[in-house]
């Protein structure tokens, strides 16, 4: 048994979804959430600048005695998983939202063709293709850089027809024909699933699986618990959230998603 909490952050709300999957199949385990909302979105930003961000992150979750520290942004995910792990060393376990994914996706779908969708800097990284190359399930990847679904989704333009316009736009693109599944390589995207999913299953584009990673991460986080001893007894129970910059669509979103008044707490990384 192991008390201490989970350590789970994102440059802004998206990380929110994995957040909620990790409550909702282990409600015994503590969370804290950082926000690094005066930053988002990460997916434009360079390699050192998310690097940078997420040191300091880490270090404001080390100072919470996290027992893991779990990084739910595919983009910093992509560029600072190894450097925060390092970083990190003994006093923590560090996870990222790609492995679960690619394990995911490597077992189910060997042989066929898989779309993404993400960020720049995830799609630039070509992280999900080196990682798939590894598991040597002859998978095809069709990847696109969707930049305007984050700062959209930060925004509240989401089950709007603005949504739908961007979404299909990005959807039609050339080089996601012919998938069978679609990784949602973003942990904003989940709040757009049943938009995509809608695109899908009309009569022009069918069968086509959309894969939301936040509850595969949720179970993976939870075997590796069980794994390393590091389950929560369920006393005293307490979720804390930062954010870098108080924003009123993370606070609405962070209600949303667990059900409760939570108190934002405003934490200034560069002060």
């Amino acid at each position: 048994m192991n008390n201490q909490p989970i350590g789970i952050f994102d440059s802004g709300i998206g990380g929110l979804t994995v957040a909620h999957a990790v409550n909702t199949l282990l409600p015994q385990e503590s969370i804290i959430y950082f926000g690094d909302t005066a930053h988002l979105p990460y997916g434009d930003k360079s390699t050192a600048a998310i690097q940078s961000y997420t040191i300091k992150i880490a270090d404001v979750l080390l100072k919470n005695n996290c027992k893991v520290i779990l990084i739910a942004c595919n983009s910093a995910s992509a560029a600072a998983y190894q450097l925060v792990k390092e970083y990190v060393g003994s006093r923590a376990k560090v996870l990222n939202v790609i492995d679960p994914a690619v394990q995911y996706v490597a077992k189910k779908y060997e042989g066929k063709t898989i779309g993404l969708i993400g960020t720049k800097k995830t799609v630039s990284s070509n992280v999900y293709r080196k990682r798939l190359d590894k598991t040597n399930s002859d998978i095809e990847l069709k990847a696109l850089a969707t930049p305007l679904l984050v700062p959209m989704i930060e925004e509240g333009f989401f089950n709007s027809n603005i949504s739908h316009s961007i979404i299909e736009n990005y959807l039609k693109d050339p080089s996601l024909q012919g998938i069978e599944a679609l990784i949602l390589g973003c942990t904003h995207f989940p709040l757009i699933k049943n938009e995509i999913e809608a695109f899908y299953n009309s009569d022009v584009h069918r069968n086509v699986e959309v894969i939301d990673s936040s509850m595969i991460v949720a179970e993976y986080l939870k075997e590796y618990l069980r794994k390393h001893d590091l389950f929560s007894s369920g006393e005293s129970v307490k979720h804390t959230f930062y954010v870098s910059d108080y924003t009123r669509s993370f606070a609405e979103s962070t209600r949303i998603f667990f059900k409760e008044e939570v108190n934002l707490e405003h934490y200034p990384l560069w002060e």
